[in-house]
């Protein structure tokens, strides 16, 4: 039979000694493996579970209901942010109302890199927005993602060392499996024709592609919010604004 995952996770109620080692025994009896636990945010608790019988993960929810000193909070295949929460013991910051949003903030760049190297490895066509401020993070944070997912990245525009503006990729730049960097406000304020028409035939290319201020991309460009598949907020500290009147004026300066 084949085997699959599973994310557990549960809320304590009542931390005795011995807990973990009860619920782990109840696991053993369902033959069900462990593959990985850790805390998640104070006192819960997440787990990937490992099995070839949906039934007994069934089993094990409904023996778990009778526990007092726990409550389960999630029993399902586990999606990217469960493997993330027990990898690195917190969970992402997500929009509530707006689910395409997840924020960040500079002391959870390792969280951030991880979350990025995982989006990278997907194959397809993949449109993700990096909100944030200058030298926050944003560039060296996709660079690090890209190098975590053994991914190739390409500079369409950027102003990491300084501005660049494509407007020819080489055949072996052009590939598919790439990662392309894109700066929103570069490639629409300061874009010449030559550019434009090489951003739209990247756009076009199912790969994966980053643009940084998406919101001036969109807002300058024939693009629009329903083509972002996510947005990524990074800020130094959680209550930074992002606020682009404040540095997307010196883009418009002459080099």
């Amino acid at each position: 039979m084949e085997t699959k995952q599973w994310y557990m996770e549960y809320r304590i109620h009542k931390n005795r000694p011995g807990l973990l080692g009860d619920i782990a025994s109840i696991l053993g009896m369902l033959e069900v493996n462990i593959i990985t636990i850790n805390g998640v945010e104070g006192r819960t608790r997440g787990m990937l579970l490992e099995t070839t019988d949906d039934e007994k993960i069934q089993l094990l929810g409904d023996m778990l209901k009778k526990v007092d000193s726990v409550t389960v909070t999630a029993l399902r295949p586990p999606k990217l942010v469960d493997i993330l929460a027990v990898r690195h013991g917190r969970y992402i910051d997500r929009d509530s109302d707006d689910r395409k949003t997840f924020r960040f903030t500079r002391d959870e760049l390792g969280l951030l890199v991880d979350f990025l190297g995982e989006l990278f490895k997907r194959e397809g066509n993949q449109v993700i927005g990096l909100r944030g401020m200058p030298r926050v993070g944003k560039t060296e944070s996709i660079i690090a993602g890209s190098v975590c997912a053994m991914k190739h990245w390409t500079f369409v525009s950027s102003t990491l060392l300084r501005q660049t503006v494509r407007s020819q990729m080489s055949e072996d730049e052009m590939n598919p499996n790439n990662v392309f960097i894109i700066d929103g406000i570069v490639s629409t304020i300061r874009s010449n024709e030559k550019h434009y028409q090489l951003l739209n035939e990247i756009m076009a290319m199912p790969c994966t592609k980053v643009i940084e201020h998406p919101d001036i991309f969109m807002r300058e460009s024939d693009y629009d919010y329903a083509q972002f598949d996510m947005i990524i907020e990074l800020r130094s500290t959680p209550d930074e604004e992002i606020v682009y009147d404040t540095f997307a004026t010196s883009y418009t300066d002459d080099i």
